[in-house]
């Protein structure tokens, strides 16, 4: 009877914690959906990009937080993407509803065949392969001068367009607030699969994988398949976030895409808690806009940055919500 009570109150106790937290991210839904209303432009435009740094992070998450693969080279897959949407606008004239479909399958596609050769060898060596993946892509859409314009960039992306009741048709241009609702809810969309994707059975089996490869291949669960599942799935969430770069800017140029932006959203996924999702998000949005938040301190702002994300990871080096997260699974075994 002890026991039966015990369990039925640790249940209880799981719910309400459950129940909170749902309570809490509706709050946070909330009040992100009115920020436009009390927010300058230039506000809105920061957390716009610190929207698409969200997608970014979760769909790495998805590679590195999950299944444990080091991949210095996520940028490719965000310029795939980009620029896929961005030749079928300029040389299709394809909508943007109907070109983030195959920008996302495309960007999908190149991270699967990445890891058909890449995920073969492991720690430092895939990392290097990565790297030597993002630099190939980067440099290759600067030399396809006829078709992605080279360090000009590519120009003249189409915007998104929707229909309105009593409005007619809505181009975005170039405002921030349309963009900034459309982020959103890729954001939200994607953490609410993720975390399906993190209490279903292959988020159990990626993360076997992470904690020990070798004894998940042991039990049989088949490593390479889901290395590669998780970075078609990864890929294409970059590429979602690829094709609404685009389509915000307008045009694209090689030097949006180096490998300061894989750190970064590495750094983004590491600094919010490996294999949490609401610490991706989390990390995405700090690191996102605290470079602005400095802006005021002019040539010290960088200096400012790295130290505080430093002392950040000093302080908490399992990120913000990887230690909670670890005591939820030590708690439940």
């Amino acid at each position: 009877m002890t026991s039966a009570s015990s369990a039925n109150s640790k249940q209880q106790t799981a719910n309400s914690k459950s129940l909170l937290s749902a309570v809490c991210c509706v709050l946070c839904a909330i009040g992100a959906l009115g920020l436009p209303i009390v927010l300058n432009a230039y506000h809105i435009e920061v957390l716009t990009s610190a929207l698409i740094y969200a997608l970014l992070a979760l769909g790495l998450n998805l590679i590195v937080g999950f299944t444990g693969v080091l991949h210095l080279g996520y940028a490719a897959m965000f310029a795939i993407g980009a620029y896929a949407y961005g030749m079928l606008s300029v040389y299709g004239r394809w909508p943007f509803w109907l070109g983030v479909p195959p920008a996302m399958l495309i960007a999908g596609v190149s991270g699967v065949a990445l890891g058909i050769p890449a995920l073969r060898v492991r720690g430092d060596y895939l990392a290097i392969v990565t790297l030597g993946f993002g630099e190939i892509v980067r440099i290759a859409f600067t030399n396809l001068e006829q078709w992605t314009g080279g360090p000009n960039g590519l120009l003249g992306i189409g915007h998104p367009q929707l229909w309105l009741p009593g409005r007619g048709l809505f181009n975005f241009g170039v405002a921030s607030s349309p963009y900034y609702y459309l982020t959103l809810l890729c954001v939200l969309i994607v953490a609410g699969l993720s975390v399906r994707l993190s209490r279903s059975r292959l988020g159990r089996a990626w993360i076997a994988i992470r904690d020990d490869e070798l004894a998940a291949a042991c039990m049989g669960i088949p490593v390479l398949q889901l290395k590669l599942l998780a970075q078609g799935l990864g890929g294409a969430v970059a590429g979602l976030g690829g094709a609404i770069f685009a389509a915000k800017q307008g045009t694209i140029t090689p030097d949006s895409f180096d490998f300061i932006l894989s750190v970064m959203v590495l750094a983004m996924v590491v600094l919010g808690g490996l294999g949490s999702v609401r610490g991706a998000v989390l990390g995405a949005l700090v690191l996102g806009t605290l470079p602005e938040l400095l802006r005021g301190f002019d040539q010290y702002r960088m200096l400012l940055f790295g130290l505080s994300m430093i002392i950040v990871m000093r302080l908490r080096p399992q990120g913000f919500f990887g230690g909670f997260r670890h005591r939820r699974h030590v708690h439940a075994a």
